[in-house]
C-alpha cells in the first residue's frame, strides 16, 4: 500500500494525481489519523489471517463488492461518481482488497491535504468513524473487496457539511487524534 499528497490537479479522479517528484506519506503520519493498514497476501492462508483481524476489532459481518461495470451494471458510473463525494461514515470502514485496484483519499487534519493511498489485493485498510474520505477506482476500472463490519451491514455515507462537520462521530474522531475539542 502506498501512500501520498494528492496534488490537486484538475483531471480524471481514476489517474494517480501524484506530485512529480512525489510527495511520500509515512506510515506514522496515517497512524496518526487513525488509519491503519495490513498488507496480507492473497494465497492459501489469507483467511485464517483476515479472521484473525476481524476477531481482534470485533466485526462480526462481512461481504463482498464488486466495484466494476459488469459487476454493478447501469448505476456504475453514479455509484463511482458518490464514492468520490467527499464524505465520512459513523462506523469504521474496513476494505480487504480481493482483485483489482483503486485509491482511498483521506483528509489530513487539520492540514486538510488530501491523502492518495493506493490499494491492491492483499491490502487491508481501516477508516476510523468520523474521517473524511472518498473512494475511486483506477484506470483499471474494477475492485473487488471484502468489506467488514462491527454489527450488521450498512454502508451510510454522511457528505461533508456544517452538519457533519458538528456531528458526533465526527467531533469524537477529532478528540481521538488530538484535533479540536
Amino acid at each position: 500500500m502506498r501512500a501520498y499528497y494528492y496534488d490537486n490537479l484538475p483531471g480524471d479522479q481514476r489517474l494517480p494525481h501524484d506530485y512529480a517528484p512525489t510527495r511520500p506519506v509515512a506510515p506514522e503520519t496515517l497512524t496518526a489519523l487513525n488509519v491503519l493498514s495490513w498488507h496480507i497476501p492473497i494465497d492459501e492462508g489469507h483467511k485464517d489471517a483476515v479472521n484473525a483481524v476481524a476477531k481482534e476489532r470485533g466485526y462480526k459481518n462481512r461481504d463482498t463488492i464488486n466495484v466494476s461495470k459488469e459487476g454493478m451494471g447501469e448505476v456504475y458510473e453514479a455509484k463511482i461518481k458518490g464514492f468520490f463525494e467527499e464524505h465520512m461514515h459513523e462506523d469504521e470502514e474496513i476494505r480487504y482488497i480481493l482483485s483489482g485496484s483503486g485509491f482511498f483519499d483521506v483528509r489530513e487534519t487539520p492540514s486538510d491535504a488530501w491523502i492518495r493511498v493506493a490499494v491492491e489485493p492483499g491490502d487491508l485498510l481501516v477508516l476510523p468513524a468520523g474521517i473524511y474520505h472518498r473512494f475511486t477506482l483506477d484506470e483499471k476500472n474494477q475492485i473487488k473487496a471484502l468489506r467488514l463490519f462491527q454489527d450488521e451491514p450498512k454502508w451510510v455515507p454522511h457528505n461533508r457539511s456544517n452538519a457533519t462537520d458538528a456531528n458526533v462521530h465526527r467531533l469524537g474522531y477529532l478528540r481521538e487524534i488530538g484535533v479540536g475539542a
